[in-house]
């Protein structure tokens, strides 16, 4: 399946090298096409490592055997097989993953426990070990590659490359991280996104990046949608390997410790909104601002109830002022809300205010800016200070066109 580059993509950044990881791509050729789909991820002795993971009840055994291993807080390696997702697969899947963690294990010299896989792709095929393990063979022997090689590796519908970086300063010490995504379809993650992957050369304590990740991905990964669907297979790791020397960060009592928190969040936000600009057949890219609801967790959910309405993004698909739409999704979201109250906008223009429409109204500069690539939606509830931003993406005929012809 051929498509098209997302009219809303980004050119992949200039990333550095984060010391203490190696990255190697190759094609082990889960499916029919001619390009690399097995990443390999080696770490340094002393990695940390923290991790979120789908809140799905049919998680895959990745999933499940991740989500123990995390709790060691050791890292040495990360492997990422493209076009197959091996869930719903049974125990020959969950004897694929743990035949490839052992492997890797012998490779690397390491515990079990150090080595994370993850699949994406079909649902309810299971993972060809035979495939894997050749695959294997020749990434052990394989060059490294570059960021940019990595994030087209991992991919599987996404139409362009996705990485992201950012810098931090621990006291004296300047720290980088950088990030690769995949993600297109099937994204409105209870945690995370699809596969997602972020780097430092910081040393961080487990447990403290733990909390840094759970905290950075409810103002990011929790925020975005593009259709409602939630995968078997959200993933998201940090690894860190400490090679920059900083003294290690355990808590936010240590001096930098808000910094790297805030490098961390800035790199989640800026890989969840990739994914939303990849998000399958968009033309348009929308932010949903709620403010002034009763709490910050309300005014998430409204904004999601509207950023998963088919009516509203279909309206922002066919370039349509209609905030009527965006009434009836904050009406549905369950959370509390007073008609009298609601003001709704686009693009700093409002459209209705307290409960009616503005009396001279002009739809003019509405129109306009629905015209544009990025649109906003402005929502006032008039009941508090609890605020959210969401992202999502409109709804086009592409979307259907994509998922019709998945598995062909």
């Amino acid at each position: 399946m051929d498509l098209e580059t997302s009219p809303l993509a980004r050119p992949f950044p200039d990333m550095p090298a984060i010391e203490g990881v190696t990255l190697r791509t190759v094609r082990a050729g889960y499916k029919g096409w001619d390009r690399a789909d097995l990443t390999l991820i080696e770490f340094t002795e002393g990695t940390s490592v923290a991790g979120v993971f789908t809140k799905s009840a049919c998680a895959s055994s990745e999933v499940e055997i991740g989500r123990e291993s995390v709790k060691h807080g050791s890292a040495r390696a990360q492997v990422v097989n493209a076009g197959n997702s091996n869930a719903f697969t049974g125990y020959r899947g969950r004897e694929a993953v743990e035949r490839i963690i052992a492997k890797v294990a012998s490779h690397a010299g390491c515990a079990n426990d150090e080595v994370f896989v993850s699949s994406t792709g079909v649902i309810g095929v299971p993972l060809p070990i035979d495939v894997a393990d050749a695959g294997l063979d020749t990434a052990f022997r394989a060059e490294p590659c570059n960021w940019e090689d990595a994030a087209r590796a991992i991919s599987t519908t996404d139409t362009f490359p996705k990485g992201a970086h950012a810098s931090a300063m621990l006291g004296g010490t300047r720290v980088e991280l950088c990030g690769i995504i995949k993600g297109s379809g099937m994204i409105a993650p209870d945690m995370a996104t699809m596969l997602g992957y972020i780097f430092t050369d910081a040393a961080v304590a487990p447990a403290f990046l733990q909390q840094l990740l759970e905290r950075a991905k409810l103002r990011t990964y929790s925020c975005i949608t593009v259709d409602g669907d939630t995968s078997t297979s959200d993933t998201v790791m940090v690894f860190a390997t400490g090679k920059a020397g900083n003294p290690p960060l355990a808590s936010f009592d240590d001096p930098g410790a808000d910094a790297f928190g805030a490098a961390l969040e800035d790199v989640c936000r800026q890989l969840a909104q990739l994914v939303v600009r990849d998000g399958e057949g968009a033309s348009k890219f929308i932010e949903i601002r709620v403010t002034g609801a009763v709490s910050d967790e309300s005014a998430q959910r409204i904004g999601l109830s509207v950023a998963n309405s088919p009516l509203v993004k279909t309206a922002i698909a066919g370039e349509d002022a209609n905030w009527g739409r965006v009434v009836m999704a904050v009406g549905k979201a369950g959370e509390p809300a007073d008609r009298d109250l609601l003001s709704i906008g686009f693009g700093g223009h409002w459209a209705a205010r307290q409960g009616q429409p503005l009396p001279d109204f002009d739809e003019t500069p509405l129109a306009k800016h629905l015209e544009g690539q990025d649109i906003a939606i402005d929502i006032e509830m008039g009941m508090g200070a609890g605020r959210a931003t969401v992202w999502t993406c409109d709804l086009t005929h592409g979307y259907i066109a994509i998922n019709a012809d998945y598995r062909s």
